[in-house]
């Protein structure tokens, strides 16, 4: 059963077979649309098989509709999801890149056990969540209880990065993502990223959108180009950068540094704090400089993407 609602008004769909008078290797197969709604009656098709449409009292014969009117189920695959126990174990034993995976809360089956377990072995991070939000997530309706979300390409190490930056004789430029958990804001980084020459983005493992289809698309491709580094502590990372030589710059509503009087021409971190709350108290606490954007309209701040975009060509502008 199929459920799709508009406004008051719920559609379903009933997929049904039956054997004619001839043999049963003749059987076919009937759908039957059907709607109801709380001030309206209840509807059931009869020997004409109808399609009811979104629009209220929308009602097209279904041998009439095109192929092309026809709404296909979404593919599974398309978005990075790869659902049901099998499908998810075959994934982890031939090494698939995965971003994260979940379960079913409160589940004590064998067999979701040694997918965890593989897992974490994997270092991939695993998630309990509760059944409504994988039946949400789910495609194909039939997940078994796990869902993994699998990553457009391998991610990068922060060693990795900082050695490509000193393979090309630059000083390294760095994004990190302090829990950007908005896949479309993620992407939009690494598309302006990757523009403006940035040698990498680092993300946290948890409480972050990963390297999934939607950041890919978001991305316009940027994802194939700039590498992405994954690490399990922000805070860890920024001292470890620190200690490198790179300086770090976070950016705050009430930071003590102006734009134009940060000095981004040589190795710097750029931290990017979540949209809602900004960055955490321990990522703050350890940035060398807190960079304020000036603001000279009504609205007190910027989607974080568009606070990335500036501090990035401001270093671009500086870098010549």
């Amino acid at each position: 059963c199929i459920l799709r609602k508009n406004h008051r008004v719920v559609y379903f769909c009933i997929m049904a077979q039956y054997t004619t008078l001839h043999p049963p290797s003749q059987a076919a197969r009937c759908r039957i649309f059907c709607k109801f709604s709380m001030n309206a009656p209840f509807y059931r098709g009869d020997s004409v098989v109808y399609w009811t449409g979104y629009k209220e009292n929308e009602v097209i014969p279904m041998r009439d509709m095109k192929d092309t009117e026809r709404r296909p189920l979404p593919d599974a695959e398309a978005d990075g999801i790869i659902e049901g126990r099998n499908a998810v174990i075959e994934a982890l034993r031939v090494g698939t890149a995965i971003d994260k995976i979940y379960l079913a809360k409160g589940e004590t089956d064998k067999t979701l056990g040694h997918i965890a377990s593989k897992a974490r072995d994997a270092g991939i991070v695993v998630v309990e969540a509760d059944r409504r939000k994988l039946d949400g997530m789910s495609r194909t309706h039939a997940h078994q209880g796990v869902i993994a979300l699998a990553a457009v390409r391998e991610y990068a190490t922060v060693e990795s990065i900082l050695a490509a930056a000193a393979e090309k004789g630059e000083p390294p430029l760095l994004v990190v993502c302090d829990e950007i958990s908005d896949p479309h804001n993620l992407g939009a980084i690494l598309r302006t990223a990757e523009c403006a020459g940035a040698h990498g983005v680092i993300i946290p493992k948890r409480r972050s959108a990963g390297l999934t289809a939607v950041v890919a698309k978001t991305s316009a491709g940027a994802v194939s180009y700039i590498p992405v580094a994954r690490v399990a502590n922000i805070p860890s990372l920024l001292k470890e950068l620190k200690k490198q030589g790179i300086w770090v710059f976070g950016t705050a509503a009430d930071g003590t540094t102006d734009l134009y009087g940060a000095d981004l021409k040589g190795p710097a971190a750029i931290v990017i704090g979540s949209e809602g709350s900004g960055m955490t108290r321990l990522v703050s606490e350890s940035c060398d400089f807190l960079v304020s954007i000036p603001m000279k309209g009504r609205i007190s701040s910027l989607n974080a993407s568009a606070a990335a975009a500036i501090l990035l060509y401001e270093a671009v502008r500086q870098r010549g």
